[in-house]
């Protein structure tokens, strides 16, 4: 029987998907959440549209923590968010 952790050979990640999601969810404004997991660029891509957008881009931020959470995602080496 194998674990759900076996079944990547990469390992999974150090990251949580529970802090990811609530970090998205809260702060997604700045792409807390994204820079959590590791991934700057879309981290600094969701900050540069919120300011933009003059607030109305941390819609997507807030989309992206919910997805995050029912989902899962990888972070910044594409390894498998922990649960």
């Amino acid at each position: 029987m194998t674990t759900p952790y076996q079944q990547y050979p990469q390992g999974v990640s150090d990251k949580s998907k529970v802090v990811a999601g609530v970090l998205g969810i809260l702060l997604g404004f700045f792409g807390a959440g994204r820079f959590y997991m590791g991934d700057t660029k879309t981290g600094v891509l969701q900050l540069v549209v919120s300011v933009v957008t003059c607030g109305f881009g941390a819609l997507w931020g807030t989309i992206d923590g919910i997805l995050i959470l029912v989902n899962g995602g990888v972070d910044g080496q594409g390894r498998p968010l922990r649960d």
